[in-house]
C-alpha cells in the first residue's frame, strides 16, 4: 500500500489536488450521463436512427475548439485559471439545466439540441485548456505526469460510472432528469475550487499579453519536430477514431437491436478499458514514444476487432481493448506535451492540442457517421480502424527519422 501511495497515487498526498479530483469526479459522471442521454434523444427520439445528426451534435459541441482556438490558449496562459474555471463551470451547469427544462416540458426539438450542444462546446473550448494545465498548480512539476494520469483515472472512472446510470434513468424517468442531475453536479467541482487552499498552489509564469501570442504558440509547436509528429496522429485518430457515441449508438441499436440499457452497458464497458489504461499510465514515471506508437497501433487492431464481432459480448470485449489503447494514446500526447513546454507557453499548446483533437470532430463525425448510415455501422468502425494504423505509421516515420538524423551526427 505504502509503493501504491508512493507511485500510482502520489499525487493524492496533496490537499488541494484531493479536494479538486473528489468534486471533479462527481462533476464528470454528470457529464457522461449527459452525453449518452443526449446521443439517444437525438438517435431514438428525435430522429429515426440517424447516425448523421448524431454526428452533427458532436461537430457542434467540439467544433468550438477549433473556431475559438485564438481565444482559449490566450485566456489559460493569462488569466487566474482557477477564477476561469470557476466561470465555465457555472456557465455548464447553466446550459444543462437550459436542456433539461426544453426537454422536461416537451417541447424538446432537434434545432434546440444543436444549439445547446454548440454553447457547451464554446464554454468547454475555454474549461479544458484551462483545466489541463491547472492541474500544475495543484501539485507542481514533479507530481504532473502522475497527476494527468490520475486526472484520467478519475475521468473515466466517471465514464465507466455516468453511462450504466444514464441507461436505467433513460429507461425509468426520461432524458430529461439526466440533464437536470447533471446540472446539479457542477455544484460539486464548484465547491472544490471554492474550498482550494490558494496559498498553496504553484501559479505558473503568465505569458505577457500581445497580439502576436497566437502566431508565438504556431511558430513554437512548428519549430518542434516532437510536436508537430504528435499533433498529426492525434488529429487522425481524434478525427476519424474518437467518434465512440456514433460507433457505440449505431452497433447497439442498429446491428444489436438492444435498448438504451444495453447503449449504457456498452458504454460503460468502453470505460473499463479506459480506466485501466489510465491506471497503467499513472503508475509510470513518464510517457515516451514508444506508448504512443503502442497506444495509436493497438487501436486501429481493436477497431477492426470490433467491427467484426458477431455479438455486443464480443463487441464489448473489443471496446475494453479500445479503452486501453485510446486512453494510453491520449495520456502519452498530454504528458509528452505538457512536460517538454516551457511553462508560458503551455496553456496555448494545450489548447492547440485540444484544438486538433476536438476540433476535429466537425470533420470526422459527419463523415463517420454518414459511412454508419451508408454502408453500416461496421464500415465506421473500420474508419476508426484506418485512422490508428495511419497515426502508428506517422509516429514511426518520426521515431526513423529522428533515429537517422542522430546516426548522421555521430558519424
Amino acid at each position: 500500500m505504502k509503493d501504491l501511495a508512493r507511485g500510482t497515487f502520489r499525487s493524492l498526498r496533496i490537499a488541494n489536488y484531493r479536494l479538486w479530483i473528489g468534486g471533479a469526479i462527481l462533476s464528470d459522471t454528470g457529464t457522461w450521463m449527459q452525453r449518452i442521454a443526449q446521443d439517444w434523444l437525438v438517435l431514438t427520439q428525435l430522429t429515426h436512427k440517424n447516425a448523421t445528426a448524431v454526428g452533427l451534435v458532436m461537430a457542434l459541441q467540439y467544433g468550438p475548439h477549433l473556431l475559438l482556438l485564438p481565444l482559449t490558449g490566450f485566456a489559460a496562459d493569462h488569466f487566474d485559471r482557477r477564477k476561469l474555471l470557476m466561470a465555465t463551470q457555472a456557465a455548464m451547469a447553466v446550459l444543462a439545466l437550459g436542456l433539461a427544462i426544453v426537454t422536461l416540458s416537451g417541447v424538446v426539438q432537434l434545432w434546440q439540441v444543436y444549439l445547446f450542444a454548440f454553447l457547451l462546446g464554446c464554454a468547454t473550448a475555454f474549461d479544458s485548456p484551462a483545466r489541463q494545465t491547472f492541474v500544475s498548480e495543484l501539485v507542481g512539476e514533479a507530481d504532473l505526469s502522475n497527476a494527468v494520469a490520475l486526472n484520467s483515472t478519475s475521468f473515466n472512472a466517471a465514464r465507466m460510472t455516468g453511462p450504466a446510470i444514464a441507461g436505467v434513468l433513460i429507461a425509468t424517468v426520461g432524458s430529461g432528469w439526466v440533464f437536470l442531475i447533471n446540472a446539479a453536479s457542477f455544484i460539486a467541482v464548484l465547491c472544490s475550487l471554492g474550498l482550494l487552499r490558494v496559498n498553496e498552489l504553484h501559479p505558473s509564469a503568465r505569458a505577457a499579453g500581445n497580439r502576436g501570442s497566437l502566431t508565438e504558440g504556431f511558430r513554437y509547436v512548428w519549430k518542434r519536430p516532437d510536436l508537430k509528429a504528435i499533433l498529426v496522429m492525434l488529429f487522425l485518430i481524434g478525427t476519424f477514431g474518437l467518434n465512440f457515441p456514433i460507433f457505440i449508438s449505431t452497433m447497439s441499436v442498429t446491428v444489436f437491436h438492444g435498448g438504451a440499457g444495453q447503449y449504457g452497458f456498452l458504454a460503460s464497458v468502453l470505460a473499463i478499458g479506459t480506466v485501466a489504461g489510465a491506471l497503467l499510465a499513472a503508475g509510470r514515471e513518464k510517457s515516451d514514444m514508444a506508448h504512443l506508437l503502442a497506444g495509436a497501433a493497438v487501436f486501429g487492431f481493436g477497431c477492426a476487432l470490433a467491427a467484426i464481432a458477431p455479438n455486443p459480448w464480443l463487441f464489448g470485449l473489443a471496446l475494453v481493448l479500445i479503452g486501453i489503447s485510446a486512453l494510453t494514446f491520449s495520456n502519452a500526447t498530454n504528458s509528452l506535451m505538457q512536460l517538454s513546454t516551457e511553462p508560458a507557453m503551455r496553456g496555448r499548446v494545450m489548447a492547440l492540442r485540444l484544438a486538433i483533437a476536438l476540433g476535429g470532430t466537425p470533420i470526422g463525425a459527419p463523415v463517420v457517421g454518414w459511412v454508419a448510415d451508408t454502408f453500416g455501422p461496421r464500415w465506421a468502425l473500420g474508419v476508426g480502424a484506418v485512422s490508428g494504423f495511419a497515426a502508428a505509421v506517422v509516429g514511426l516515420y518520426y521515431v526513423m527519422k529522428r533515429r537517422h538524423l542522430r546516426a548522421s551526427f555521430v558519424d
